[in-house]
C-alpha cells in the first residue's frame, strides 16, 4: 500500500515551507524521489544525509539537527558529552637548560625516550593520552588511584634518564567534544601541576577524597589560590612510597 501510493500529481500545490530530508543511499526508496520533490515543491529545503537507513531513528541526531535548524532559523551547537575522568598533567623540569646543554641532536634523542616513558606508563595504568605539548603530557584515568600510580610511575621513570617531572591531578567532570576533552576540571588540573615542586606529584583536595581507604598517603600542601579558577583550593603532595 504504501508503495502504491502517488502523490505527483499533487506535489506542486504544496504552497508551505517544507523541509525534506533523505539517506543518499536509502535502500527502501530511492533518494530520486525527494529530488522529484524538491524540485516539484516551490522553494522546499532539500537535505542528504549520508547512510542507506530508511527510516532515520536508528541514528536520529543529523535529521534532529535539520529539523530544529529548519523551524528555528539557525543550527544548534552540538552539545559536549560529559564524563567523570581524573586529568594528569606532566611538566618537565628544567628542559631549556639541558636542551643548551646537550645540543640539538642529543636532546632530541633524550626527548624521545622521556616520551616513550611517559607513555609507557600511561597505558601500563589504563590511561589515555589526550595531548603532549612540547615536554609536557595531558592524560585522563577512570580511576584516581591508578592515575596517582602511574604519576608515581612517571617520576621515577624519566628519573632513570636524568631528567625530572613534576605531575599534577584532579577529578571532575570533563566535556568531550570530538575527541577532546576539556572544561574547568581540566584547567585546574593544568593548574596544580604548575604549584607542583620538582619530582614532586601534586593532587587537588578532591582527589585525596576519592583515593580515601587506598593507602596512599599524602602530605598537607595548604591552601592555594590557582590562577583563573575561582576559590581556594587545598592540595597535598604524595608521599613516596619506600
Amino acid at each position: 500500500m504504501a508503495f502504491g501510493i502517488d502523490i505527483r500529481h499533487v506535489a506542486s500545490a504544496v504552497n508551505v515551507p517544507t523541509l525534506i530530508v533523505h539517506a543518499t543511499d536509502d535502500q527502501v526508496c530511492n533518494v530520486e524521489n525527494s529530488r522529484f520533490l524538491a524540485r516539484m515543491i516551490r522553494g522546499a529545503h532539500h537535505v542528504e544525509l549520508p547512510g542507506e537507513d530508511h527510516v532515520p531513528w536508528f541514528d536520529p541526531d543529523p535529521t534532529l539537527a535539520e529539523i530544529r535548524e529548519f523551524i528555528t532559523g539557525r543550527r544548534e551547537p552540538a552539545t559536549p558529552d560529559r564524563m567523570l575522568a581524573t586529568v594528569l598533567f606532566t611538566d618537565l623540569v628544567g628542559s631549556t637548560a639541558r636542551a643548551t646543554e646537550l645540543g640539538d641532536r642529543r636532546w632530541r634523542e633524550l626527548l624521545q625516550q622521556h616520551h616513550a616513558a611517559v607513555r609507557r606508563e600511561v597505558e601500563r595504568f589504563g590511561g589515555h593520552e589526550m595531548d603532549t605539548a612540547g615536554d609536557g603530557f595531558f592524560a585522563t584515568f577512570d580511576g584516581p588511584a591508578r592515575a596517582i600510580r602511574c604519576a608515581r610511575a612517571i617520576v621515577e621513570a624519566v628519573r632513570a634518564l636524568g631528567l625530572h617531572v613534576r605531575v599534577g591531578l584532579h577529578t571532575g567532570e570533563d566535556e568531550l567534544l570530538d575527541g577532546k576533552v576539556a572544561g574547568i576540571a581540566v584547567n585546574i588540573g593544568a593548574r596544580v601541576v604548575a604549584s607542583a615542586a620538582v619530582g614532586e606529584v601534586l593532587v587537588s583536595g578532591t582527589v585525596r577524597d576519592l583515593v580515601a581507604g587506598s593507602g596512599i598517603a599524602f602530605e598537607d600542601r595548604g591552601v592555594a589560590e590557582l590562577k583563573g579558577v575561582p576559590g581556594e583550593w587545598r592540595l597535598s603532595a604524595v608521599v613516596p612510597q619506600p
